[in-house]
Protein backbone atom coordinates (compact mmCIF):
# COMPACT_ATOMS: atom_id res chain seq x y z
CA UNK A 1 0.00 0.00 0.00
CA UNK A 2 2.69 2.28 0.72
CA UNK A 3 4.16 1.73 -2.42
CA UNK A 4 1.37 2.49 -4.14
CA UNK A 5 1.02 5.97 -2.41
CA UNK A 6 4.94 6.91 -3.05
CA UNK A 7 4.02 5.69 -7.03
CA UNK A 8 1.04 7.90 -7.07
CA UNK A 9 3.13 10.55 -5.15
CA UNK A 10 5.90 10.24 -7.81
CA UNK A 11 3.68 10.44 -10.58
CA UNK A 12 2.17 13.51 -9.39
CA UNK A 13 5.31 15.66 -9.33
CA UNK A 14 6.15 13.93 -12.96
CA UNK A 15 2.89 15.73 -14.22
CA UNK A 16 4.23 19.01 -12.59
CA UNK A 17 7.38 18.93 -13.62
CA UNK A 18 6.03 18.32 -17.23
CA UNK A 19 3.95 21.26 -16.69
CA UNK A 20 5.97 23.50 -15.76
CA UNK A 21 8.34 23.00 -18.66
CA UNK A 22 5.53 23.00 -21.09
CA UNK A 23 4.28 26.87 -19.12
CA UNK A 24 8.19 27.65 -19.59
CA UNK A 25 8.24 26.86 -23.16
CA UNK A 26 4.90 29.24 -23.81
CA UNK A 27 6.29 32.04 -21.58
CA UNK A 28 9.69 32.02 -23.53
CA UNK A 29 8.14 31.86 -26.88
CA UNK A 30 6.11 35.22 -25.70
CA UNK A 31 9.27 36.87 -24.14
CA UNK A 32 11.43 36.32 -27.03
CA UNK A 33 8.40 38.16 -29.12
CA UNK A 34 9.13 40.66 -27.29
CA UNK A 35 12.63 41.04 -29.44
CA UNK A 36 10.71 40.60 -33.04
CA UNK A 37 8.22 43.25 -31.37
CA UNK A 38 11.06 46.12 -30.65
CA UNK A 39 13.81 45.05 -33.38
CA UNK A 40 12.79 42.98 -36.61
CA UNK A 41 9.44 44.12 -37.15
CA UNK A 42 10.48 48.13 -37.45
CA UNK A 43 13.32 46.54 -39.68
CA UNK A 44 11.03 44.69 -41.69
CA UNK A 45 8.75 47.50 -41.87
CA UNK A 46 11.41 49.94 -43.01
CA UNK A 47 13.23 47.57 -45.55
CA UNK A 48 10.14 46.50 -47.41
CA UNK A 49 9.57 50.48 -48.10
CA UNK A 50 6.41 50.36 -45.90
CA UNK A 51 8.04 53.07 -43.45
CA UNK A 52 4.56 54.57 -43.75
CA UNK A 53 3.23 51.54 -42.01
CA UNK A 54 5.47 51.64 -39.60
CA UNK A 55 4.68 55.35 -38.72
CA UNK A 56 1.17 54.04 -38.70
CA UNK A 57 1.88 51.48 -36.61
CA UNK A 58 4.01 53.91 -33.76
CA UNK A 59 1.10 56.07 -33.55
CA UNK A 60 -1.59 53.74 -33.39
CA UNK A 61 0.58 51.31 -30.54
CA UNK A 62 3.13 53.64 -28.90
CA UNK A 63 4.27 51.16 -26.58
CA UNK A 64 6.27 49.59 -29.42
CA UNK A 65 8.76 52.94 -29.11
CA UNK A 66 9.66 51.85 -25.35
CA UNK A 67 10.25 48.19 -26.35
CA UNK A 68 12.91 49.46 -28.71
CA UNK A 69 14.30 51.97 -26.22
CA UNK A 70 14.67 49.10 -23.69
CA UNK A 71 16.01 46.58 -26.29
CA UNK A 72 18.77 45.29 -24.33
CA UNK A 73 16.49 45.03 -21.01
CA UNK A 74 14.21 43.14 -23.49
CA UNK A 75 16.87 41.03 -24.59
CA UNK A 76 18.21 40.10 -21.05
CA UNK A 77 14.81 39.07 -19.79
CA UNK A 78 14.03 36.80 -22.99
CA UNK A 79 17.32 35.39 -22.29
CA UNK A 80 16.61 34.78 -18.95
CA UNK A 81 13.51 33.01 -20.07
CA UNK A 82 15.15 30.96 -22.80
CA UNK A 83 18.12 29.83 -20.50
CA UNK A 84 15.41 28.99 -17.59
CA UNK A 85 13.32 27.15 -20.31
CA UNK A 86 16.21 24.99 -21.13
CA UNK A 87 16.89 24.03 -18.27
CA UNK A 88 13.53 22.42 -17.57
CA UNK A 89 13.55 20.95 -20.94
CA UNK A 90 16.98 19.48 -20.03
CA UNK A 91 15.45 18.17 -16.71
CA UNK A 92 12.04 16.79 -18.15
CA UNK A 93 13.58 14.71 -20.97
CA UNK A 94 14.82 12.14 -18.61
CA UNK A 95 11.57 11.33 -16.94
CA UNK A 96 9.46 8.71 -17.01
CA UNK A 97 6.22 8.47 -19.05
CA UNK A 98 3.50 6.77 -17.07
CA UNK A 99 3.00 2.95 -18.49
CA UNK A 100 -0.38 3.68 -19.80
CA UNK A 101 0.66 3.33 -23.65
CA UNK A 102 -2.06 6.21 -23.87
CA UNK A 103 -0.73 8.66 -20.98
CA UNK A 104 2.99 7.38 -22.31
CA UNK A 105 1.92 8.74 -26.37
CA UNK A 106 0.65 12.05 -24.33
CA UNK A 107 3.57 12.41 -22.39
CA UNK A 108 5.67 12.16 -25.46
CA UNK A 109 3.43 14.40 -27.39
CA UNK A 110 3.80 16.94 -24.68
CA UNK A 111 7.64 16.44 -24.61
CA UNK A 112 7.43 16.94 -28.35
CA UNK A 113 5.59 20.17 -28.66
CA UNK A 114 7.08 21.83 -25.56
CA UNK A 115 10.92 21.22 -27.14
CA UNK A 116 9.46 22.70 -30.46
CA UNK A 117 7.93 25.97 -28.94
CA UNK A 118 11.34 26.09 -27.41
CA UNK A 119 13.26 25.21 -30.26
CA UNK A 120 11.08 28.41 -32.28
CA UNK A 121 11.34 30.78 -28.95
CA UNK A 122 15.29 30.55 -29.65
CA UNK A 123 15.13 31.06 -33.27
CA UNK A 124 12.50 34.22 -32.97
CA UNK A 125 15.52 35.12 -30.15
CA UNK A 126 18.15 35.01 -32.57
CA UNK A 127 16.03 36.71 -35.59
CA UNK A 128 15.38 39.98 -33.08
CA UNK A 129 18.86 39.53 -31.94
CA UNK A 130 20.17 39.99 -35.70
CA UNK A 131 17.89 42.71 -36.44
CA UNK A 132 18.87 44.43 -32.80
CA UNK A 133 22.59 44.20 -32.75
CA UNK A 134 24.63 43.03 -35.68
CA UNK A 135 22.01 44.28 -38.57
CA UNK A 136 22.75 47.96 -37.58
CA UNK A 137 26.32 47.58 -37.81
CA UNK A 138 26.37 45.82 -41.41
CA UNK A 139 23.82 48.41 -43.22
Amino acid sequence: MVDLIQANELRESERNSLAKTKAASFLSLFTSGGTLICCALPATLVGLGAGAAMSSLVSNVPQLVWFSEHKIGVFLFAAMMLVGSGALQWHARSLPCPANPTLAATCMKTRKTSLRVYLASVAIFLIGGFFAFIAPLIF
